[in-house]
């Protein structure tokens, strides 16, 4: 059966998903959005020191105003690629996300006290955009330049403020992550033959 349901392609399943050198970008991408996800429940611990502003709480969505009023824009859609979804809108989805989170990441960078970690968090981030980066430029037919990141302006009165720009962000990047992780491990072919069986 595993051998039926592999001879029917998904959407533009095509030989470049199959590509060796594009699967180990795949993978590679795949450890690194999963090592974020990893480094974002100790980053916000060492970042936020406002008692009410918990990672995975259920009154993160009560911000939802102040996110608006302090400028953080919402991340881009992320789907597992499909008819209607296609692998050039995913990764380019993925870059567009991660290149939002890193630029608002900066934009509160020098406001927070400790910033190792954080510090940390952004380098992956950074070599995520590079490897991202890499696949779409496997994937795109036409050479294609890349629009060039919107600065993010925040509108930051003071530090709680900017205290719940980190959090929302690091809220928001977790979700992303989350959804990302999801969208490559359907391209992740290593990961196959544990789903089939």
């Amino acid at each position: 059966m595993a051998t039926v349901a592999r001879s029917a392609p998904r959407p533009e399943r095509s030989a470049l998903v199959e590509d060796p050198d594009f699967q180990e970008m795949v993978q590679r991408s795949r450890s690194l959005v999963e090592r974020i996800l990893l480094s974002i429940p100790s980053t916000h611990e060492s970042c936020i020191h406002i008692e009410n502003l918990q990672l995975n709480s259920s009154d993160n969505s009560k911000f939802e105003l102040m996110a608006s009023k302090i400028g953080i824009p919402t991340a881009p859609v992320m789907r597992v690629v499909s008819e209607s979804f296609t692998l050039q809108t995913s990764l380019t989805h993925m870059l567009e996300g991660f290149e939002l989170h890193r630029a608002l990441l900066s934009s509160v960078f020098e406001q927070l006290r400790n910033k190792n970690k954080l510090a940390d968090l952004m380098a992956d981030i950074r070599d995520l955009i590079i490897q991202t980066n890499k696949m779409l430029k496997m994937v795109q037919k036409d050479v294609m330049t890349q629009p060039t990141p919107t600065p993010v302006v925040l509108q930051l009165q003071g530090e709680y403020d900017v205290q719940v720009a980190a959090h929302l962000t690091l809220v928001q990047l977790q979700g992303f992550g989350q959804d990302t992780v999801r969208c490559l491990r359907s391209l992740d072919q290593s990961n196959e033959e544990e789903t089939e069986s």
